[in-house]
């Protein structure tokens, strides 16, 4: 006799990740997969079954799952940042799918801020409202620019002519796979966009402050190092030949396909400033 459906539930908002080692979904361990009894002799994981001893996905799941009175359900984000990225201004938006709910019409307002209470410093949700599941194909598939905030060691204080020159100019890149996801991606050369929009002085002696908007799927790590020729040109190549590394990023904000700025989120405008000797 067939099971009838499982009801689900979908609940849409946004998150703001505060902290550098948060993985969005559960990050299972490649050795054992997180099973119950290979990951009891794991040394990869020590028994843990994860990489990470939590998640974006885990932290907001735990609350809603415990109101809607399941343990089943699916994280979906509107594209993801890495492990060590903070995602901030308006956050990303995500859907999370609650599977075979005991309790169908939770107060979303009290468990957002539940979820905020429990991860003070570190998550944070806002705008938790009723959706459907047409919401999951539209933030799967809908492309959006970032716009991204670094902090970026230099070899050498940038020439201020140079950064004048780059700042507002869209540039073309073409990026091969990079080698830090050679092993989940095919291996191609992609042309992407990229626009630096502010170039500072730093406060830490030899980094500068980057402010940019690159087009969706830039690796922009990779921009800014040129991973020995895969990303061309890098940031320190457009500079003159300095060499170039990403110390820390956050994602500022989740921009339309073409860069163009949440009517609530003020323009950047391009900055630069001198660079003194002691850079």
């Amino acid at each position: 006799m067939n099971q009838p459906p499982k009801v689900k539930v979908f609940v849409e908002g946004r998150y703001r990740k505060l902290t550098r080692d948060l993985p969005q979904t559960v990050f299972f361990c490649p050795v054992c997969k997180g099973h119950p009894r290979r990951r009891r002799n794991c040394e990869k994981c020590e028994g843990y079954g994860k990489l990470s001893r939590d998640s974006v996905q885990e932290l907001i799941g735990w609350v809603l799952g415990k109101a809607f009175g399941t343990r089943k359900h699916k994280f979906h984000g509107s594209g993801r940042e890495d492990v060590d990225v903070r995602m901030l201004g308006r956050g990303r938006p995500f859907v999370m799918e609650l599977i075979g709910p005991k309790v169908t019409r939770p107060d979303l307002a009290v468990l957002e801020g539940e979820v905020n209470r429990r991860n003070e410093g570190r998550l944070e949700v806002e705008g938790l409202h009723w959706t459907e599941k047409a919401r999951v194909r539209v933030l799967k598939e809908t492309k959006h620019a970032k716009r991204y905030r670094a902090l970026v060691s230099v070899s050498e204080a940038p020439d201020p002519a140079r950064v004048e020159a780059l700042l507002g100019q869209r540039v073309t890149l073409q990026q091969e796979t990079p080698e830090r996801v050679a092993h989940r991606r095919a291996d191609l050369v992609r042309q992407r966009w990229i626009e630096y929009h502010a170039i500072e002085a730093a406060s830490e002696p030899g980094t500068v402050e980057v402010t940019a908007v690159t087009e969706h799927g830039t690796y922009f790590k990779e921009a800014i190092s040129g991973e020995a020729g895969r990303s061309k040109p890098s940031f320190g190549e457009l500079l003159g030949g300095i060499d170039c590394h990403c110390e820390t990023l956050d994602v500022l904000a989740i921009l339309d396909e073409q860069g163009s700025e949440d009517e609530d989120q003020p323009p950047a405008t391009g900055r630069s400033m001198s660079f003194g000797a002691g850079l």
